[in-house]
């Protein structure tokens, strides 16, 4: 026999990895042992040659459902390792842990599994009701490690010592929740109580469902942060929810008891909606209403979606049920929402929720736990294309796995990413490690959060970057937040064309390395001409872009903050006399303001005071919208373009063909683009791709005319994605004998 070391790299950690590659070698009679290296999980084997490939593809075929192999490595051992004792044994022996350098993979935090759901509410079981059940399939992971390798004294689970029964779980490799960092029971692991309240363990629960059922508003501990939670039929404290987080539009998510409960409030979800919605990740996924929907109008108001997701952790699933004799009086639907002040980061600590959400009055009771979350991690948000999922909000369940780029690559890069909808990505070799997301920027709190998740996420990964990447904009907090760190870091500092940034995140998403067109739609990217940029085609590769050619330009009064009134820009398109047959202008912009705003528009634009040149394809959408009455201002981003889209449902509406007429220009510009560069792949980015109907017209319509189209998968096409495309843009920097697109 021969003796080999094997290298396994991805999610193999946190996962029930090492007992399975034991059980499997017994299976084959292989001498040998596996242990945890920090990087990746190693097995000492010893066997026939013509055997190793056998065992080879079994690893991959039967792996543990939550892990994720991504690439195996073996060699001979050489003779030093052959004759270790502790490698290779008389059998085959599960060894602990060593940390050892190299590429890094955390697994995302991942929901209940359906056997601890089951033991969850089984009166036999030593964990019946235990909020905090979990095995190496389900359970925290990101959001309670501090370093690695994975193992429970580097996790928040280190101040809970194992009573004896769970220790014995913990070190049987037969038992499912060997080496489940996690584990606990009712004897040793965390506990739920009210915030400054007198309950805990289940009469906190209770005392939290009894105050959703009499119409109050309770914060809740999830994985990753806070939820605000109210009850989603009660329209009264729907309002109420909205009143105090001065939130008078945007969508609530929502969190149904089961998928019975989705099947009655959406129109018949598709195999691969309820594929996402029962899958580990448990992302919010946005669907079509039902029409006997008993949700609260306010919930979406004007919206034909919900966003909906199933209950992800034991304490979830005991909000809805638990034998307190409330269960028929308990919703089936909760109003699920980031425990945060509007612009603020999600709250993660008992201290964060006393100061913004109780002492300001937002919630009325807050149901905690002592498990501290050591990395915030709101929701991921999902919508279906083509009958795949497209990433609105990366964050829990999917972050920080990495995009796995197929050249290679040699640096280390921190991306910043941009000012909403912010995340960063780390980046080293061809690996593309996204954060979670953070939040908009606007709030010096966000910041801060910024700055302290930039710092965790690079220790944990052990990425020492060589260079930082921001936005081009020199008055976004994100650049600021880049220089301090450059500064301090002692690294050099590269801003990234804001649109350019967004092309290259849908060629990583798609790992399509060569030339490309790219369409860049959105409302506000700091254009290289030091106007505002949002309606660009962009010849685009490793060595930067080229602009082709724009939306028609106009001036923009108010500059950034004509994102929120598409009525006082349509009335400035008007008095500009703005020729563009995407809209259908009105002969007067009197109705559209008053006499006092018409006024202050007029002066603007006659002595070009706060106003910008603008291309923004957002900022058309909103006064389209504005145009044909269907929304004057906006109370979040993209309300008005929301608007426009739902009303474009009707095939003969005006809306409709205000798609149709921009999915013609793009057509036409990449054309253009096409004779004049030879290239015949366009790449589809920014916020406004978000639009189904737009991204659908212009797919189709490029299809047809002979183009490869490249859309958005698991980077958002908005700005959370920005941080992805930068830290290409980084790498290639960086890889001065990278071929990469030249």
């Amino acid at each position: 026999m021969s003796a080999f070391i094997i290298k396994i790299f991805g999610i193999v950690q946190g996962v029930g990895f090492r007992p399975f590659a034991a059980r499997l070698a017994r299976q084959f009679g292989f001498p040998g042992s596996v242990s945890n290296r920090g990087s990746w999980v190693e097995i000492a084997l010893k066997c026939r040659p013509d055997q190793l490939e056998d065992f080879i593809t079994r690893l991959k075929e039967t792996a543990p459902e939550r892990s994720a192999i991504l690439k195996i490595d073996f060699r001979p051992a050489l003779p030093t390792e052959a004759e270790n004792p502790e490698l290779f044994g008389d059998s085959f022996s599960i060894t602990g842990s060593e940390k050892e350098g190299g590429v890094v993979f955390v697994s995302p935090d991942i929901a209940i599994c359906e056997t601890c759901r089951r033991e969850l509410y089984d009166r036999s079981n030593r964990r019946y009701l235990h909020p905090f059940i979990n095995c190496t399939a389900c359970g925290p992971r990101l959001t309670i490690l501090k370093s690695l390798p994975y193992d429970r004294e580097r996790t928040a689970m280190s101040s809970f010592a194992l009573c004896e029964e769970c220790q014995r779980e913990y070190t049987t490799p037969a038992d499912r929740r060997f080496d489940a960092q996690p584990v606990c029971c009712p004897h040793c692991g965390p506990q739920v109580f009210i915030l400054d309240g007198e309950e805990a363990d289940g009469c906190a629960i209770t005392r939290a469902r009894q105050e959703i059922i009499a119409g109050k508003i309770v914060a809740v501990r999830g994985l990753g942060g806070f939820h605000l939670v109210c009850n989603a039929r009660d329209s009264r404290a729907v309002s109420t929810l909205r009143q105090r987080k001065r939130r008078p539009a945007k969508p609530f998510a929502l969190m149904l008891r089961d998928m019975d409960t989705v099947l009655a409030e959406c129109a018949a979800p598709s195999p691969a909606a309820r594929e996402l919605l029962t899958g580990p990740q448990k992302p919010i996924l946005l669907l079509d209403k039902g029409t006997n929907t008993s949700i609260a109008g306010e919930v979406s108001p004007g919206n034909p979606r919900i966003g909906v997701m199933l209950p992800y952790t034991p304490l979830h699933h005991l909000l809805f049920d638990y034998p307190d004799g409330l269960n028929d009086r308990m919703p089936d639907a909760l109003v699920m929402t980031s425990g945060n002040i509007s612009g603020a980061p999600i709250c993660r600590t008992d201290d964060e929720v006393r100061k913004y959400l109780l002492d300001t009055g937002l919630a009325d009771l807050a149901l905690t736990h002592d498990r501290p979350i050591l990395l915030r991690a709101d929701d991921s948000v999902i919508a279906l294309f083509d009958g795949r999922p497209v990433m609105l909000r990366r964050s829990r369940g999917y972050a920080p796995l990495p995009l796995v780029l197929s050249r290679p690559f040699k640096g280390a890069v921190l991306a910043i990413g941009g000012e909403l909808k912010s995340s960063f990505c780390l980046a080293k070799d061809n690996l593309l490690y996204p954060s979670p997301y953070i939040g908009d920027l606007t709030d010096v709190r966000t910041v801060s959060t910024l700055e302290e998740s930039v710092r965790h996420l690079m220790e944990l990964l052990e990425i020492k970057p060589e260079l930082i990447v921001t936005d081009l904009h020199p008055r976004y907090n994100s650049a600021a937040v880049a220089g301090r760190l450059a500064e301090e870091l002692g690294i050099p500092l590269l801003p990234v064309q804001h649109h350019y940034a967004h092309i290259l995140s849908c060629m990583a998403d798609n790992d399509y390395l060569e030339p490309v067109l790219g369409i860049a739609l959105d409302g506000t990217g700091y254009g290289a001409d030091g106007t505002i940029w949002g309606g660009e085609i962009l010849r685009c590769d490793g060595r930067g872009f080229q602009r082709l050619d724009s939306l028609p330009p106009f001036l923009q009064p108010g500059g950034d903050a004509a994102a929120k009134s598409g009525r006082k820009l349509a009335a400035a398109l008007i008095r500009q006399g703005y020729s563009n047959p995407l809209l259908p202008l009105a002969d007067s912009a009197s109705p559209l303001v008053s006499p006092a705003e018409l006024a202050a528009i007029d002066f603007q634009l006659a002595n070009r005071v706060n106003c910008v040149k603008s291309t923004s394809a957002g900022r058309l959408f909103d006064a389209c919208a504005a145009l044909l009455g269907l929304k004057g201002d906006n109370s979040f981003e993209g309300e008005a373009a929301m608007a426009l889209e739902f009303a474009a449902a009707r095939p003969d509406s005006p809306a409709r063909r205000f798609h149709q007429e921009l999915a013609c220009w793009i057509l036409a510009a990449c054309r253009k683009g096409r004779e004049a560069s030879g290239l015949s792949a366009v790449a589809l980015s920014g916020g406004v791709f978000q639009n189904a109907l737009l991204l659908n017209l212009t797919k189709q319509l490029l299809t047809e005319g002979g183009f490869q189209v490249l859309t958005h998968r698991q980077v958002p096409p908005n700005d959370g994605g920005l941080s992805v495309g930068q830290a290409l843009g980084g790498l290639c920097i960086l890889d001065k004998n990278s071929r990469f697109l030249i």
